[in-house]
């Protein structure tokens, strides 16, 4: 049975998908079938992830690919978000693009990976993405209320869902982690990124691009000499959360239209969730559903709390059914 494999598809406020997830769960310990048998944990990660060579680390709960020259995605298969940080390298430095879900030490598996001094720089300051900023000591990010309220951490209460019974391997897990004393540790930001900013990291330049929306202080990095756009969550190929406290939907539009402008120019997109690379010409798709989902053209699925779904080519929108 792969219907819990099948709800690890991501991301930031995990209710609903806990909610299915733990229904599934004691439906399987009322018909005495072990869950752990029966989850996700016991399946290889998605099989996307066999055609990119993997780099050996010493963490087991990280996994990391090469996905582009230069490129290394770390990724977190143990936690249902799937959630991917990317260490980009220069010939003097390196970005490390989010800090995933700090249920492991990031920073370590990041030294192992390369001498240079690391800049962080988020996605985004939902909690899946800046869980390992406490571990650096230089961290951008964009100069916004949303930004500095996100820096405060985040207590176990509200990430407990992360580590609930279906949403976690815990198996995978360190061996001192504690799922009862899980929390987001504040961190203190040492400069600030917005909109143009450009990012030298020695023969690659990175620029940012403001692309609120998702959250008021999501970014994507494009480089523009490889032709590869790191979207953080305003694409992935999932379904897509715009029903979060600080989603504006208008503003989402605009910055979907402002990435699709790009795809002339791209050779390869590098989401934040699921899978390390996609063909940059889904931004197509996603700007066409996304503009016919707003304008009513497009059939939905009722989901819980007044949250429905609309469908699109490998991705779909989630969002609070009568705002569309």
């Amino acid at each position: 049975m792969r219907l819990l494999a099948q709800l690890r598809s991501r991301r930031g406020s995990p209710s609903l998908v806990l909610r299915l997830s733990l229904l599934l769960a004691l439906t399987f310990a009322a018909s005495g079938m072990s869950l752990q048998a029966q989850s996700w944990c016991s399946t290889p990660p998605r099989v996307w992830w066999a055609s990119v060579e993997r780099v050996p680390v010493r963490d087991a709960w990280f996994r990391v690919h090469r996905v582009g020259p230069g490129v290394l995605a770390i990724y977190e298969p143990g936690n249902y978000q799937e959630v991917i940080s990317y260490l980009i390298t220069g010939t003097r430095r390196a970005l490390l693009f989010d800090t995933g879900m700090g249920m492991s030490r990031i920073a370590d598996v990041v030294r192992e990976l390369t001498p240079l001094p690391v800049t962080v720089v988020n996605s985004h300051t939902h909690h899946d993405h800046v869980g390992g900023n406490a571990e650096f000591g230089r961290v951008l990010a964009m100069n916004t209320a949303f930004t500095r309220r996100s820096a405060k951490g985040a207590t176990h209460a509200t990430v407990a869902d992360e580590v609930a019974v279906g949403a976690v391997c815990t198996s995978a897990l360190p061996a001192a982690f504690d799922t009862a004393q899980y929390h987001i540790r504040p961190f203190r930001t040492t400069g600030v990124v917005r909109d143009g900013s450009t990012i030298d990291l020695g023969g690659r330049v990175l620029e940012v691009l403001h692309v609120p929306g998702h959250t008021p202080d999501a970014i994507a990095l494009v480089d523009r000499a490889a032709g590869a756009l790191f979207t953080g969550d305003t694409f992935y190929a999932g379904p897509i959360y715009l029903f979060s406290p600080g989603t504006d939907l208008a503003a989402y539009g605009r910055s979907v239209d402002r990435l699709a402008a790009l795809v002339p120019s791209l050779k390869v997109l590098h989401p934040a969730h699921n899978t390390g690379r996609v063909d940059p010409t889904v931004l197509l798709k996603v700007r066409d559903t996304f503009q016919a989902a707003r304008a009513g053209r497009l059939p939905f699925v009722e989901r819980a709390n007044g949250v429905v779904k609309f469908e699109g080519e490998g991705f779909s929108f989630l969002m609070r059914r009568g705002i569309q």
